[in-house]
């Protein structure tokens, strides 16, 4: 029925519409286009949700009851010196070297269970928190939280030390991103100001192998171009998706702050705590406190040399029989791992 027949009765929606106040419908001019939805995303998202007990519970069962399977049916792991994880008390910082995507649900999966579900990652605002379902993905599967990689920001750096403060464990990657060559590159002074901050321990950790799981595609110079990316082992395996590989967590000894140490010097001793967990890899106890004691430099940062050189130089992918886990890993998984509330 037309609205201009006289017997055309309005329905009460209609009617509602038509008034004034806080029942009707606000007013906009015209000549103005209407702004979309305010997107909270990057430093500003807001990951306090992520956080709550229900969430925690479910992120807790996804991680025990799919994650950790897939990734041990993915990357076989040798886990060493989770003994030492025994000697401190969280909250603690872990700082780990960087090569793969596949590096944060390893080392989530192989923590101990009283640090495993009170612990964020950090991860990078740019990169993890552009979109509202990247934000919204990252934050449930691996409680992170979006820090400015590039530099320390005031904003998440207040985040990170509030966060270890009401005591939860923060997993974060000194490097600021994935190494473009397999070789540790120079830390940033992030991890090194939190401790010094909040006056929590740093436990070094190093990931060995994770970039034959999934690495990243080298980064090749325009004087390099045309010539190979690397041979046996080299990065530009992270093209071709995620392929079983054995791998290694090696956790070191809980470090702090000397009295009067600056983050510096301090962030220094860090990145040397991670490089000797490499050569220990590499070789044995011994051989990798001895180097560092001598003040020789670690082989962790790779030659000199042009991408495709130090890809080249890497070590092959591991081959023959998959590696067992310790006694000490298997020890570490004993109890329930879903967290109090």
């Amino acid at each position: 029925m037309s609205p201009r027949s006289p017997s055309y009765r309005p329905s009460v929606l209609a009617r509602l519409g038509r008034l004034h106040g806080p029942l009707a419908r606000p007013t906009w001019p015209a000549g103005v286009p209407r702004l979309g939805p305010e997107r909270r995303v990057g430093l500003e998202y807001d990951h306090e949700w992520s956080r709550r007990y229900p969430v925690r519970l479910a992120r807790a069962m996804v991680l025990d009851n799919l994650a950790r399977p897939l990734v041990r049916a993915v990357a076989p792991a040798t886990v060493r010196g989770d003994e030492l994880l025994r000697l401190v008390d969280p909250p603690v910082i872990f700082a780990a070297n960087h090569a793969s995507h596949m590096d944060t649900p390893i080392l989530l999966t192989t923590l101990p269970v009283r640090f495993r579900h009170r612990t964020v990652v950090a991860a990078a605002s740019d990169y993890f928190f552009d979109s509202t379902w990247k934000s919204v993905l990252w934050s449930f599967s691996l409680a992170a939280i979006p820090i400015e990689r590039s530099k320390v920001n005031r904003r998440s750096a207040d985040t990170a030390a509030g966060l270890l403060d009401d005591g939860w464990n923060l997993v974060i990657f000194p490097e600021g991103g994935r190494t473009p060559d397999g070789w540790i590159q120079p830390f940033r002074g992030g991890a090194a100001y939190l401790a010094r901050r909040t006056g929590r321990p740093v436990v070094p950790v190093y990931l060995h192998g994770t970039r034959h799981v999934l690495g990243k595609a080298p980064e090749v110079s325009s004087g390099d171009a045309g010539r190979p990316a690397g041979g046996s082992g080299s990065e530009s395996e992270g093209r071709r998706g995620i392929r079983r590989s054995p791998i290694t967590v090696m956790f070191g000894a809980p470090i702090t702050p000397d009295v009067g140490e600056d983050a510096r010097r301090f962030g220094a001793r860090v990145e040397a705590a991670v490089a000797t967990l490499s050569d220990e890899v590499a070789t044995d106890w011994w051989s990798a406190r001895r180097r560092a004691a001598s003040g020789a430099p670690s082989s962790s940062a790779g030659p000199s040399a042009s991408p495709w050189r130090r890809s080249w130089a890497l070590a092959p992918p591991p081959s023959g029989p998959s590696p067992r886990r310790t006694r000490v890993a298997l020890d570490s998984d004993r109890g329930s791992g879903w967290p109090k509330r």
